[in-house]
């Protein structure tokens, strides 16, 4: 059975704030895919949506092929959703939020108690878990939200903002977790504001502006415009981030002011990844001490931000503001 997630023509206004205005995608098995977009662009509304949490207006959606609108209880059998703060009992401790909510997937208590030990090794909180829920940290709740969302072994995973709040060993350990995951075939659409760590861990990106998926052309548009790549050179061979720049100017041929400064490091604007590599040929040959030659910005954050430069103004009909949830 196909466990993919697919929304077609997806709507959902609150009142006279239009949150979600026309979503369409496709979230295939066995990859991860990052959803992106900024504040207020429905993120978190289509994600509810999607959790069989939030009734759309209009609009259709599969979750492995189950409707979540006709059969909530159906796609909830199937669906692991981590919301972006863990609204668990704070009374109960780690072990036993877990515990609870395989019971309410009709785990067996005995089998129950085994899958939460199980999850809490899984993400690293056996230490904490006859700890309160309420005294861990913005991190450490995280990762027992992701615990939680896993008891039941969901074919599908829903991840709203799962990194916030971990520590960079933390962040590692989720990417591994989430490749892993992905491999075994699960489907897992994730949101997050940190495009650097989607770009480590999506196979593909849904992009949200304006509670409006971006066809996929004009994603592919964006994501190949001119974009800066950042130059660093051997600490002691040039004296000054300004000489550096004149240096890297003068050998690439251009005019100072075509290249930027950033902190320590010279920002040179290349067409492509061709016009990069000759551009770093260029530099070598010139006797230029490179030691540091990458994009400034990741893929994802490239074409993001080429989005949003380019965004046509909203149509007169349409309310564009914030749908009221984090997003």
């Amino acid at each position: 059975m196909d466990a993919g997630i697919d929304a077609t023509g997806v709507r959902r206004s609150f009142g006279a704030v239009h949150a979600v205005q026309q979503v369409t995608f496709t979230a295939a098995p066995g990859r991860v895919t990052g959803l992106v977009g900024p504040n207020g662009s429905g993120k978190t509304t289509l994600l509810l949506m999607l959790a069989s949490l939030l009734r759309p207006d209009a609009g259709e959606m599969r979750i492995g092929g189950v409707d979540p609108v006709a059969d909530p209880a159906g796609v909830r059998r199937i669906l692991g959703w981590m919301p972006d703060s863990l609204g668990a009992w704070p009374s109960l401790t780690s072990r036993e939020v877990l515990v609870a909510t395989a019971q309410l997937y009709d785990l067996p208590r005995e089998a129950a108690r085994a899958r939460a030990d199980e999850l809490l090794d899984l993400v690293d909180l056996r230490a904490l878990a006859g700890s309160p829920a309420r005294v861990l940290s913005r991190g450490q709740k995280q990762r027992l939200a992701l615990a939680r969302a896993l008891v039941h072994d969901p074919r599908v995973l829903l991840l709203d903002e799962p990194a916030s709040g971990l520590d960079p060993q933390a962040r590692i350990a989720l990417r591994v977790l989430l490749r892993r995951l992905a491999a075994e075939g699960r489907t897992i659409l994730i949101s997050s504001h940190v495009l650097s760590e989607l770009e480590e861990v999506v196979d593909d990106a849904v992009f949200l502006l304006e509670g409006r998926t971006v066809g996929g052309d004009r994603v592919a548009a964006a994501a190949t415009r001119v974009r800066p790549w950042r130059v660093r050179l051997l600490a002691d061979a040039t004296g000054s981030t300004e000489a550096a720049r004149a240096d890297i100017a003068a050998a690439l041929g251009r005019g100072v002011d075509e290249v930027g400064i950033d902190r320590r490091d010279v920002l040179v604007p290349f067409a492509d990844e061709a016009a990069a590599l000759a551009g770093l040929r260029a530099l070598v040959s010139a006797g230029v001490a490179v030691v540091e030659f990458a994009p400034a910005v990741g893929d994802l954050e490239h074409a993001f931000l080429d989005l949003r430069s380019e965004a046509p103004p909203a149509p007169p009909s349409a309310d564009h503001h914030d749908d009221g949830s984090r997003s």
